[in-house]
């Protein structure tokens, strides 16, 4: 094994942030390299090394702010040698860089804290297992595996391939990486599947399997659908409500997703039901005093409930309380701009699509009252 060390480090230059350094100035720092990849400025520091009596050399990115004491630090401990990322033998291309590059990246950091919180329940199993391991070895069979685990729950095992596709990406794009991506193309369980509305019938019966539980879970699939039906949010935006944001008539909401900020009336039904949940902690959907339920506590919670109506509920997901409040406020007869008002779409077309299911039910009606009358 060769030894490893910085490329023409000085004794009398050392660390300016150690007893008595001096600094070395941006412009007069060796060493470094400085490339422009996909339009932004990245620096490297070139490290050599012998091994087996031949020359190495490598390029080791320095991730903060060339102006920054970060990047002092951190060029000062490759030059000296001491940074860990020079010892010799180290894995490179591995999960653990790969997930703290992408956490540092404005990728990640600008998207909302429920966001980021859904990205690092895959991140964390990620690493639990693979922290060291290298990333361009990952086959194709090996990420399909991890979709096929997750099969009875495709809206999760839909989200693991999402994430680790997403991962990737940023390490062939934002990393330069050497490698192709073993997720694209993987078909996702949820692509082709039209969320539905829930018929009365469910509801009632969802609600009592929850009740006859009589446990935790029970409680959180209860209040879940409550609040999805009598919202019309998204589930991701349910575990972030809080008890601050229900004034007694009207929930506000930022939506995660658009991060538009409505508020929302709630229907008598709605109102009733929250007046009867005992507050366990500051948000609705409360883990503890001080944190909701993440998304997959909640998913856990609505399996356990769905599962015990049978083949009969196995089509009916989430997100369909969603889809039940605007076919509902559709059918009611009410506007594009009232729908929106309360769901929060963007897009009319989606408003449109329930609009146009609640008219086809009402046309029905009346084509087979005038064909009886007939």
């Amino acid at each position: 094994m060769g030894c490893v060390a910085a490329s023409g480090y000085h004794a009398g230059r050392r660390d300016p942030h150690g007893g008595g350094a001096r600094a070395v100035t941006r412009g007069s720092k060796p060493y470094l390299s400085r490339k422009v990849i996909r339009g932004r400025r990245r620096v490297f520091f070139r490290k050599t090394w012998l091994e087996n009596g031949k020359r190495r050399e490598r390029y080791v990115e320095i991730q903060h702010p060339e102006d920054s004491p970060e990047f002092d630090r951190e060029y000062w401990k490759l030059r000296s040698g001491q940074s860990e990322r020079l010892k010799p033998g180290r894995a490179t291309h591995t999960y653990g860089e790969l997930i703290r590059s992408y956490r540092r990246s404005s990728a990640y950091l600008t998207r909302a804290p429920a966001t980021r919180k859904k990205y690092d329940d895959v991140l964390e199993a990620l690493l639990e297992k693979n922290a060291t391991k290298d990333v361009r070895k990952t086959t194709r069979s090996q990420v399909r595996a991890i979709h096929e685990k997750y099969a009875a729950t495709p809206r999760k095992a839909d989200w693991q391939i999402q994430v680790i596709k997403l991962l990737f990406n940023f390490a062939i794009q934002e990393l330069d990486w050497p490698m192709t991506n073993p997720a694209a193309g993987i078909s996702l369980f949820g692509t082709s599947k039209e969320h539905e509305p829930w018929p009365e019938w469910l509801q009632k019966a969802y609600d009592n399997a929850a009740q006859a539980r009589d446990d935790v879970h029970g409680q959180r699939a209860l209040i879940a659908r409550h609040l999805g039906c009598g919202t019309g949010q998204r589930p991701s935006d349910l575990v972030s409500m809080e008890w601050d944001h229900f004034d007694g008539e009207y929930m506000a909401v930022v939506q995660d997703k658009t991060k538009t900020r409505l508020w929302v009336y709630c229907p008598t039904f709605l109102r009733n039901f929250l007046e009867s949940v005992p507050r366990t902690g500051r948000f609705i959907l409360a883990k503890n005093l001080t944190e909701p339920l993440t998304y997959w506590q909640m998913a856990s919670a609505f399996q356990k409930v769905r599962g015990a109506l049978g083949h009969k509920a196995e089509s009916y997901v989430m997100h369909g309380w969603r889809f039940t409040a605007a076919t509902e406020l559709a059918e009611a007869g009410c506007s594009d701009a009232e729908i929106q008002s309360v769901t929060g779409h963007k897009s009319l077309a989606m408003v449109q699509k329930y609009r146009g299911r609640a008219q086809q039910k009402l046309l029905s009606r009346t084509a087979q009252q005038r064909r009886q009358r007939g």
